[in-house]
């Protein structure tokens, strides 16, 4: 009996986690936002040595790249005039 309660169980569980995972409201990033904006972080905080990214940033922190990508993202890659702070 326990057996065939276990077994019931998992169709409930895997049909939780499809509906959980169909959520209408967010949004994919496209892959021409993302392009757009891996060019305009790398073009805010380049790379201490090219091609090297284990190297470092010329300019702010790794945390500061990052959020400098996610806000672009969050704008559709529209940044503006939107210059980022330096570290000091």
């Amino acid at each position: 009996m326990l057996a065939h309660v276990k077994f019931g169980s998992a169709p409930v569980g895997v049909l939780c986690i499809a509906v959980g995972c169909m959520n209408g409201g967010a949004s994919a990033v496209t892959a021409e936002v993302a392009k757009k904006c891996a060019a305009l972080t790398a073009k805010a905080y380049p790379p201490r040595v090219p091609g090297n990214p284990a190297a470092g940033l010329a300019k702010g922190t790794s945390q500061s790249e990052r959020a400098y990508f996610n806000k672009c993202v969050a704008n559709s890659g529209n940044m503006g005039n939107h210059v980022p702070k330096q570290a000091k």
